[in-house]
């Protein structure tokens, strides 16, 4: 799903409380009928049913569907236009730029923002709102100067190279029907709280801004991608690097699950920033030596393949988890414990890997294959919405007939 702000300021603060109120309706409904959603959005009579047709269906912020019963459900472009509206509302974002990365699970839109302006959430809203534009009109020449470049990061569980998901992952328990929004949401929730317990204890990772729904913003690193790099002039430094980064978020009770190329970032100076988060889990999960283990190998491999670099035994001793969960001390600080504390419950970490594929590999030709299938999606919704609002056209024109005829019979009637 392509992030198309175009649409986006021109949306009304009615159309986002349609927006809203399908979304809440989508809580337990898998369609969401129009009069719940008149209900939730407390419009005017007619307000909800003219602004559920345009703009939201017409621009795809919503989908409708009549086959088991009528309703509506968000697609990811109005969950974007949610997420994208408070952050615009703290401030946190004020301009969408183009995208510069896609993963099998999201997609990596670099936007311009302020790091450390945040909604008070202890002000009213009102009166907080009042003195932000008194401050701006004060500081008009001085506004650019706190705006920097950011990332934005839309999860996109449910991708076709994601349809495994439900079978080993970690996340929908005890739902009749996988929402992937929902999951979206919990995937982001969980990446933010880990980069920010992360961050704060000094590891290279980007600095979190803010989180809303299922997006992030975030620093924008400075590096490449250690897959786009094919030659480094220190390879046995970089390894030895991030070889210490693992064991450290080992000795804190976490463990990455996926370690390698496509999720460190490095820079001109050979420094690294250790990125993705989502699928982190504690030191004593039941896989944990599997996936432990899994890191390891994948980091020598992509050494030996890409740099024909292979380590020496004394470098790789006791660089497995046998070893490490044997020194590791129950007095260490256990960041699995302290994630509980940033609103990511343990009932949501639940949900969340249940239904995650924590084997899954990261495959670019299955994205290019799911894109194609997003194409073809939307492609057939748009063509179904023609059909509807040619439909709903012939009904009307069909209605003003009727009329015409009865008011003409009632003027012969008169006459």
């Amino acid at each position: 799903m392509k992030l198309d702000v175009r649409m986006f300021r021109y949306l009304s603060k009615e159309s986002f409380r349609v927006l809203a109120a399908v979304e809440l309706g989508m809580r337990n409904h898998e369609l969401v009928p129009l009069p719940l959603i008149e209900s939730l959005s407390k419009l005017k009579r007619g307000g909800s049913r003219k602004l559920i047709k345009n703009p939201c269906l017409k621009h795809k912020l919503v989908t409708h569907s009549s086959k088991d019963y009528d309703g509506y459900k968000l697609t990811y472009l109005g969950y974007d236009f949610l997420a994208l509206n408070a952050f615009v509302n703290r401030r946190t974002v004020v301009s969408v730029g183009r995208k510069i990365g896609v993963g099998k699970e999201s997609d990596i839109y670099l936007v311009r923002g302020r790091m450390d302006i945040q909604e008070d959430k202890t002000k009213d809203k009102k009166k907080q709102r009042e003195e932000y534009e008194q401050n701006e009109l004060l500081n008009e020449e001085n506004k650019e100067e706190d705006v920097v470049p950011l990332i934005l990061k839309l999860h996109r569980l449910g991708r076709i190279s994601f349809q495994k998901v439900k079978l080993k992952r970690d996340y929908l328990k005890n739902r009749n029907s996988s929402s992937w929004i929902y999951l979206s949401r919990l995937s982001a929730l969980k990446e933010y709280s880990y980069m920010k317990l992360l961050y704060e204890r000094g590891f290279p990772v980007p600095r979190p801004v803010d989180v809303n729904r299922h997006s992030i913003v975030m620093e924008l690193v400075n590096g490449y991608p250690l897959n786009q790099v094919k030659n480094i002039q220190h390879p046995h430094i970089v390894f030895h690097k991030m070889k210490e980064l693992m064991i450290e978020i080992f000795n804190i009770g976490l463990i990455h699950c996926d370690f390698n190329e496509f999720n460190v970032m490095i820079d001109d100076k050979e420094d690294i920033t250790l990125i993705d988060f989502p699928q982190m889990v504690s030191i004593h999960h039941p896989n944990a030596e599997v996936l432990f283990d899994r890191d390891v190998k994948n980091l020598l491999d992509f050494f030996n393949r890409r740099f024909k670099f292979i380590p020496d035994d004394e470098d790789v001793k006791g660089f497995c988890y046998k070893d490490l969960i044997k020194n590791y001390s129950e007095n260490n600080v256990d960041l699995s414990n302290e994630i509980r504390q940033t609103g990511f419950t343990e009932e949501m970490e639940k949900e969340l890997m249940e239904n995650i594929d924590l084997d899954e590999k990261y495959d670019e030709n299955e994205i290019e294959n799911e894109n194609e299938n997003e194409n073809q999606i939307e492609n057939e919704n748009e063509i179904e919405n023609e059909n509807e609002n040619e439909n709903e056209n012939e009904n009307e024109n069909e209605n003003e007939n009727e009329n015409e005829n009865e008011n003409e019979n009632e003027n012969e009637n008169e006459k």
